[in-house]
């Protein structure tokens, strides 16, 4: 992926985060950001749209594009394959436009060893206490849930130094401006190899 007007920039973040919000204010304040469209072997739900929603296709299909080494990244989720193109994120970014992808820390890991050139950011919330306030209070989960979630944040916010930037997410208009900050290089504080954010990191880590 040389040569490329655009940027690819990948987000990822444990539950709980906020990454979802920060996501939705950075698509507002950077209407001209695109998202790939992801390619899927489940079947469509009712009122998603083929090229619109994902790229549906058979798992053959998707199996011949994994040999050709036609993603960024793959996963199997609840046994349904789903990729993100390469051809298609290449197209967005030699067209000069910057891309998001939005994914967890396993899937960026494969897209940054398929695109060194990517800019990656990881989201983390300001204290493990306030991850677990913010879990509890979707009032959706039992406890059993709960504490399964929090124990697969905790190892998802494990990953933290894989990534090129970190935002600590405690102040949203100020998560949202770094976040911005970063997408047109100017915010070399978040650097994951910043003395400050690495102390900052370990505060919350413990």
């Amino acid at each position: 992926m040389k040569n490329k007007l655009g940027k690819l920039f990948v987000i990822s973040a444990p539950s709980g985060a906020g990454k979802t919000t920060l996501v939705k204010r950075l698509t507002s304040a950077r209407p001209d950001l695109a998202f790939s469209i992801s390619y899927t072997t489940r079947d469509p739900r009712a009122g998603e749209v083929d090229g619109q929603d994902y790229f549906f296709l058979n798992r053959d299909s998707f199996e011949q594009m994994r040999t050709r080494h036609a993603f960024l990244e793959h996963a199997e989720v609840f046994g349904n394959l789903y990729g993100t193109g390469r051809e298609q994120v290449e197209k967005l970014c030699q067209a000069g436009r910057d891309v998001l992808l939005e994914i967890d820390w396993q899937g960026a890991q494969q897209v940054m060893r398929n695109d060194p050139d990517c800019c990656s950011i990881f989201i983390l919330p300001p204290s493990v206490q306030e991850l677990e306030r913010r879990l509890r209070g979707r009032a959706t989960d039992d406890e059993s849930v709960i504490q399964r979630r929090l124990g697969e944040a905790l190892d998802d916010m494990s990953h933290w130094q894989e990534f090129d930037h970190v935002i600590i997410n405690e102040d949203l208009e100020q998560a949202t401006a770094t976040l911005l900050a970063i997408l047109t290089g100017d915010a070399d504080q978040t650097r994951t190899d910043d003395a400050e954010t690495r102390s900052a990191v370990a505060r919350i880590l413990g």
